[in-house]
């Protein structure tokens, strides 16, 4: 299938997962991946109706979104990020899905452009507890969140996760689902400057289960760019 089709595909998806759980599709967000993918196989995915993208390198995002001014794209951050790249990271991107660490939460803050320019981040937890990749601990999260909160520059609105990997995506269900939770016990506790509104979690092979118990954002590369 070409790229129109396989955002129609992604599309109906969605609209099928949100059926399945009661939810409004108005509700998720769709961002689509585009590490690796050029400029060119972007403007094709924007033409096809996708207006939110997302890139992990701050080098290739540098290389990439100066060609793309002219379209009204949100981008995401949603790979790892570098302390001593966050300045560049607030000149990029609308948003950063990645905050891993309450070092990388004060960088994000002191590289704000001025006292009104608030950041949409959201924490990253690892609820697997995988060496390979980053994140707070469930129980870091909330004192991460208490901190974080108090930084002017930053509007805390979630979480983001990236699951261990499974063939079957019921087998990654139980994360998103202790995600959500995780999510609605800060939102408890009330820690101030922080929302508990967004969900980043899903991604190609497993958005359904993640739309099902409650993602407010997928991150979708492979089902609309094809294999990298």
């Amino acid at each position: 299938m070409g790229l129109s089709e396989n955002v129609a595909r992604v599309r109906e998806r969605i609209d099928a997962a949100c059926r399945r759980s009661g939810r409004d599709a108005a509700g998720v967000r769709l961002v689509a991946v585009s590490k690796t993918f050029s400029s060119e196989r972007i403007r094709e995915a924007f033409a096809a109706g996708i207006t939110e993208f997302g890139e992990n390198r701050i080098q290739e995002a540098s290389e990439k979104l100066p060609l793309l001014e002219d379209l009204p794209i949100v981008w995401h951050l949603v790979g790892h990020l570098q302390s001593n790249k966050a300045t560049r990271a607030r000149e990029l991107f609308a948003w950063v899905h990645s905050v891993d660490s309450v070092r990388l939460a004060e960088k994000l803050h002191h590289a704000a452009a001025n006292a009104n320019d608030r950041l949409p981040a959201l924490l990253q937890v690892n609820l697997g507890g995988e060496e390979s990749k980053f994140g707070f601990s469930e129980d870091a999260v909330l004192p991460a969140a208490e901190t974080a909160g108090r930084l002017a520059s930053l509007d805390v609105r979630g979480l983001m996760l990236i699951p261990p990997y499974f063939d079957n995506p019921e087998q990654t269900r139980p994360y998103f689902r202790s995600l959500r939770q995780l999510a609605e016990r800060v939102a408890a506790a009330r820690p101030p400057g922080v929302s508990m509104q967004e969900l980043s979690m899903g991604m190609s092979h497993d958005f359904e289960a993640a739309i099902e118990e409650g993602a407010t954002m997928i991150r979708v590369g492979t089902a609309i760019f094809g294999p990298r």
